[in-house]
């Protein structure tokens, strides 16, 4: 049965790699805050820790498409913390569907970014992450996120490829 998470993981979130070898819940739930401690701590090293090095590990996001490899998404997210976009992310409204060896994490993300010191401008993102207890660890390997509103979506891709933008 799934569950409904009363977690969010945001800028407040943790980094909690070494919980991650726990073969149950709580080390799946570390991948994950790890994940969005990495992601809003601008964090590269450890942000890539939680993908396996597998060449069909996936990641669909509205700015790098359909990415496999851990480089490749490694890659997009280097860009990203080293653009002129400053973005931080919470996840909320989580559905948990957990197994023996594996997890989906399906909910919104809350976001807001901001090009240089310019006014930070809010974004929706519907997201699911997949994550498998491999290797005696808990490491994702596959995300899609997706936004609603087609509006929201050119600003923001315009804003992380230095492209000029109104919002």
């Amino acid at each position: 049965m799934p569950d409904l998470l009363i977690d969010t993981f945001g800028p407040d979130a943790r980094v909690r790699f070494d919980e991650t070898t726990d073969a149950g819940r709580t080390g799946a739930l570390a991948a994950l805050e790890t994940f969005y401690a990495a992601l809003n701590q601008r964090d590269l090293d450890t942000l890539v820790r939680v993908w396996p090095a597998d060449p069909l590990a996936q990641l669909n996001n509205p700015v790098g498409g359909i990415l496999r490899g851990t480089e490749a998404i490694a890659d997009l997210y280097d860009k990203v913390f080293h653009g002129r976009v400053r973005l931080t992310v919470t996840f909320g409204d989580i559905v948990e569907y957990l197994g023996a060896d594996h997890a989906v994490f399906a909910g919104r993300e809350t976001a807001e970014y901001a090009v240089d010191d310019g006014p930070a401008v809010p974004i929706t993102f519907r997201t699911t992450r997949y994550l498998r207890y491999h290797e005696g660890r808990w490491l994702q390997f596959h995300h899609h996120g997706s936004v609603d509103d087609p509006e929201a979506l050119a600003a923001y891709q315009a804003a992380v490829r230095g492209e000029p933008t109104t919002a």
